[in-house]
């Protein structure tokens, strides 16, 4: 993970330092955390990094335009939720789920999942096959 760097949205300012620190314990860098959405839709269309978390709900606005234009960018993304996967639209429901609360072996995981689906489609292959 050393190196990845991150686009951490999230809404909720404990919540979000205690993601940013997950992320810098596992090697990443927090290129930018965002709370609002029309900040963090500004924000994706620009920025670079090598993946993003998106917590589903800012304030009662569903986080999915970011993460439309993290898709049309090839920007890898998962999704932080209190509400499970069912919270997801169909169009997003591939994309990594992060059920709050979670550990950061949990993160990990979600993380290398996000990464290696980028890579997958990106045409790369496994070492191992």
């Amino acid at each position: 993970m050393d190196g990845v760097r991150v686009l951490v949205v999230e809404d909720e300012g404990a919540i979000a330092m205690l993601i940013e620190e997950m992320l810098e314990d596992l090697g990443c860098i927090v290129v930018a955390s965002v709370a609002q959405l029309a900040k963090a839709t500004d924000i994706a269309r620009s920025i670079e990094v090598d993946l993003a978390m998106l917590d589903v709900n800012l304030a009662g606005q569903l986080v999915f335009p970011v993460a439309e234009i993290l898709r049309d960018r090839n920007i890898p993304f998962l999704f932080s939720t209190g509400y499970g996967a069912s919270g997801l639209s169909s169009e997003f429901a591939q994309h990594p789920v992060l059920h709050k609360p979670f550990s950061q072996k949990d993160l990990e995981a979600k993380i290398t999942a996000a990464l290696v689906t980028r890579a997958e489609a990106a045409g790369y292959s496994h070492p191992e096959g």
